[in-house]
């Protein structure tokens, strides 16, 4: 779940719970108000902890000489056969 997932569920979990004042028989609105929002948190929490351990980096050095092979064509020269 991303960032704008889990706003989304705490706007619309906020919505339910604070500004509807409808009864859907058998469906407490309130209850799914603070059902979505506790997924909102819970998807914002889970979304900082897992893109924060994404962006930590991890650089190594050596001190080995690099080597570079030159590989030269030539065309003015048939290949063997």
């Amino acid at each position: 779940m991303g960032i704008g997932t889990s706003i989304f569920l705490l706007a619309l979990g906020a919505i339910l719970t604070f500004a509807v004042n409808a009864s859907i028989g058998g469906l407490d609105l309130d209850v799914v108000g603070w059902i979505l929002m506790a997924a909102g948190v819970l998807g914002l929490i889970m979304t900082t902890l897992v893109w924060g351990r994404r962006r930590q980096t991890v650089a190594t050095t050596t001190d080995e000489p690099v080597e570079y092979r030159r590989v030269e064509e030539r065309r003015d020269v048939t290949p063997p056969l």
